[in-house]
């Protein structure tokens, strides 16, 4: 039997934020900061922070909006993170899972199976929101399947691609015939709001995809799978269970600023390397994917890429396809969505797939911190 993608599912926080939005916030951060270390700065001791603008923002990464699951700690120039509520586990459904469930639920009525059928869960993404128990466990049991198996697993932005590989790994290891990866992704709650070079590269959602093992053609064909890694600091998020021992132990004196003792260990991206020396990689994974596959460049009709930024999608393109490729072969959402980490292909993919015609190919691609990158080959049936 043949592996499919039947079913996308795609859940969609309830509040936006604009770059225009997002920059009166951050500037008014930028003021006050100036004048409470005004001293400093004219002595020269410490440097002044500087403003941002809308226009910079979509100049450098494509985005114009992102959405989130909680807009007022974002925006108050005194808190700049989400205030998400507790919720007590065991007792309500986390808000991770609450979204998950969602997303999948979406996924199940497309592919018109009930959550019963499910032999398997991965959630794959790039924050969770504890240790354990598995987030993939909490929404296994809020979906209500029955049985079977559910695991958490962490590849970045390349979590979507890796854990579709898992799920067909599993189906032809004899560990089921449906599996569901679900990609949850509260970024926002990751970033530093107050770093000028990536406090808005990031949005909140949700996304889910059906893979099944069947005799009947159905939904897209998962051709082959191709995965790589390679060690790399240049991008980065070490908030982590031992931070409360290793802040003790430094007595904050290694934290710098203690204003906030834990910026070091949110996300940090040195952007420039990261696109010199992904972007090569990247195309060439794709191109060596299709060319072991024995599929020219040019039937790729289109390319479900992660949304990390659009210069880094256009050069992909270029490099895979041809200088002068058609760029709704790359269509996109980072303008509405931002950065979603490992859900942003599935995204793509959800909101695009239908555009492609019977026996047409497309690649999926997710590329990100590790360095991962994985790249997914599909037919539509």
């Amino acid at each position: 039997m043949k592996t499919y993608i039947t079913g996308t599912g795609l859940y969609i926080p309830p509040y936006s934020i604009s770059n225009e939005e997002l920059v009166e916030s951050f500037n008014q951060y930028v003021d006050n900061y100036n004048s409470q270390y005004a001293i400093e700065i004219e002595a020269g001791t410490r440097e002044a922070l500087e403003p941002s603008s809308a226009e910079f923002i979509e100049k450098v990464s494509g985005i114009k909006s992102r959405y989130v699951m909680e807009k007022s700690g974002i925006l108050d120039p005194n808190v700049m993170t989400p205030l998400i509520p507790a919720r007590k586990l065991g007792e309500e459904l986390s808000v991770m899972a609450e979204m998950g469930v969602d997303a999948l639920q979406q996924a199940l009525n497309e592919a018109g199976i009930e959550a019963s059928d499910l032999d398997g869960i991965i959630v794959a993404c790039s924050n969770l929101p504890r240790a354990y128990p598995a987030l993939a466990i909490e929404i296994q049991d809020a979906i209500g399947m029955v049985g079977g198996f559910a695991y958490d697993m962490n590849v970045a932005c390349s979590a979507a691609t890796f854990g579709i590989a898992q799920a067909v790994g599993s189906i032809k290891g004899g560990l089921g015939t449906k599996i569901a990866v679900v990609n949850v992704e509260i970024t926002t709650a990751h970033l530093n709001w107050r770093n000028r070079d990536s406090h808005f590269i990031f949005g909140d959602v949700a996304t889910a995809s059906i893979i099944e093992a069947s005799d009947t053609p159905k939904g897209f064909e998962i051709i082959d799978s191709k995965l790589f890694t390679q060690f790399s600091t240049n991008i980065k998020n070490e908030y982590g269970f031992l931070d409360r021992g290793e802040y003790l132990a430094a007595e904050a004196e290694l934290y710098g600023d203690l204003q906030d003792p834990i910026s070091d260990k949110l996300f940090l991206q040195n952007g420039r390397k990261v696109f010199r020396e992904v972007c090569p990689k990247v195309s060439e994974l794709i191109s060596e994917h299709l060319a072991e596959n024995n599929l020219p460049a040019n039937e790729v009709k289109m390319m479900w890429l992660h949304q990390a930024n659009i210069n880094m999608i256009n050069l992909i393109l270029r490099s895979v396809v041809g200088k002068d490729a058609d760029p709704s072969i790359t269509p996109t959402v980072i303008d509405e969505f931002g950065n979603t980490s490992s859900a942003s292909p599935v995204i793509v993919f959800h909101r695009f797939k239908d555009q492609l015609q019977s026996g047409d190919l497309g690649v999926m691609c997710s590329f990100g911190a590790g360095y991962s990158i994985g790249s997914v080959l599909l037919r539509k049936v």
